[in-house]
C-alpha cells in the first residue's frame, strides 16, 4: 500500500518505520521543508538497534530506508494513496484546516487518521466534506515499539472506515483498540490518567516518595501487565476467575473510591518534590540519551515479548 505520513516530528518518525518495516511505501511530508529529511536520518541511526533485536521483520535496514520518500508537495505526498496518518500541532485550528487539505488531494478512497492524543475527531472533521473517511488513530509512543493503537470514529465516520483502518494497522504489526464512539481522554488517557492522579496524591499527601511509586509499577503491577491486561489479571488471580475476584475483593476498592474523588494540582507544590526527586536521579541534560536508553529497553521487551509467545503462547 501507497501511504503517507504528514508531519515528521516524533510520532510521525515513529510511524513511518511501522510503515515501513510491514512493506508500504511511506512519503513522508511536513510543513518544514527539512523535517522530513531529518526523520529519516534519525530513522537510518536507529535501524540497527532494530534489526539486532530482529525487530525488522526479517528485512534490512536498507530495504526499509528504500521505502521512505521525503516530499515537499503536500499533493504530491497524497496523490494516490491509500492511507493518510496526520502528526501536526495538537490546536483545533490547525487540524481543521490540515484535514481540509487532506480530503482535497487525498483519493476518495484513501482512510484519513490523525495521531492527536486529545482532540476529539468531531472537533476538527466536521467541516469536511469527506468527514465520513476520517478519524483519529493514536498510538502509544512510539508506535514502531508499543503496538496499542486507539481507533476512534468521529459521529459520521464509516464503519467500513473504522474496519479499513483497524485492517491496514494489523498489516503493520499495531494493535488496534476499536472504539464504538468518541470520548474526551479516549482510553488510554482515561486509564493512565486515573494512575497518575492517584500517584500524586500519594506523593502530595506524604503516603510514600516518587521513587515508591514508580517501583510498585516498575517492579510490580507492570510485571503483569506487561502481557496480560487488568481485566485478564484478575480472572487469573482468583480461584473462581473474574466474578470471584470481584465478589471477594470489590468491598476493598469501593471503600478506597471516595478518597480519590479529589484533585491535586499537578503542577502545584507536590510539582516540587517529584521534580526534585527526578532531577536529583537524571539531570535535565541526561534526558535525551535516557529517552534512547527507554527506547532500547522496549525493544528488548518487544523482542522478548515474541519470543516468549513463541515458545509459551500468546
Amino acid at each position: 500500500m501507497k501511504t503517507a505520513i504528514i508531519g515528521a516530528g516524533f510520532v510521525g518518525r515513529a510511524w513511518a518505520i511501522s510503515f515501513a518495516r510491514a512493506g508500504h511505501d511511506v512519503r513522508i511530508w511536513d510543513a518544514n521543508p527539512a523535517a522530513p529529511h531529518a526523520a529519516r536520518d534519525f530513522i537510518a541511526g536507529i535501524l540497527p538497534d532494530l534489526e539486532a533485536n530482529d525487530l525488522l521483520n526479517g528485512g534490512t535496514p536498507d530495504a526499509l530506508l528504500a521505502r521512505l520518500n521525503p516530499v515537499a508537495d503536500l499533493a504530491e505526498a497524497l496523490a494516490d494513496v491509500d492511507y493518510v496518518q496526520e502528526n501536526t500541532p495538537e490546536r483545533v485550528e490547525v487540524k481543521r484546516q490540515v484535514f481540509a487539505d487532506l480530503d482535497q488531494h487525498a483519493p476518495e478512497t484513501a482512510v484519513l487518521a490523525s495521531s492527536t492524543s486529545a482532540l476529539l475527531p468531531s472537533s476538527f472533521v466536521e467541516h469536511v466534506p469527506g468527514r465520513s473517511r476520517c478519524l483519529v488513530c493514536h498510538p502509544i509512543n512510539p508506535p514502531y515499539l508499543i503496538p496499542a493503537v486507539e481507533v476512534c470514529p468521529s459521529p459520521w465516520t464509516k464503519a467500513e472506515t473504522v474496519d479499513k483502518a483497524a485492517a491496514f494497522l494489523r498489516s503493520c504489526g499495531q494493535a488496534p483498540l476499536v472504539m464504538k464512539r468518541e470520548i474526551d481522554g479516549f482510553i488510554m488517557n482515561r486509564l493512565q490518567g486515573a494512575l497518575l492522579e492517584e500517584a500524586f496524591r500519594l506523593v502530595a499527601d506524604g503516603i510514600a516518595g516518587v521513587e515508591d511509586i514508580d517501583i510498585g509499577l516498575r517492579d510490580g503491577l507492570a510485571l503483569r501487565w506487561s502481557f496480560m491486561g487488568p481485566f485478564e489479571t484478575i480472572d487469573l488471580n482468583a480461584p473462581g476467575g473474574v466474578r470471584d475476584y470481584a465478589e471477594r475483593y470489590q468491598g476493598i476498592y469501593s471503600g478506597i473510591f471516595p478518597s480519590v474523588q479529589r484533585r491535586v494540582d499537578w503542577t502545584g507544590p507536590v510539582m516540587e518534590t517529584v521534580e526534585a526527586t527526578r532531577r536529583a536521579k537524571l539531570g535535565a541534560d541526561q534526558l535525551g540519551d535516557r529517552q534512547m536508553w527507554r527506547d532500547r529497553r522496549l525493544m528488548a521487551l518487544l523482542a522478548h515479548k515474541r519470543r516468549a509467545a513463541n515458545d509459551i503462547g500468546e
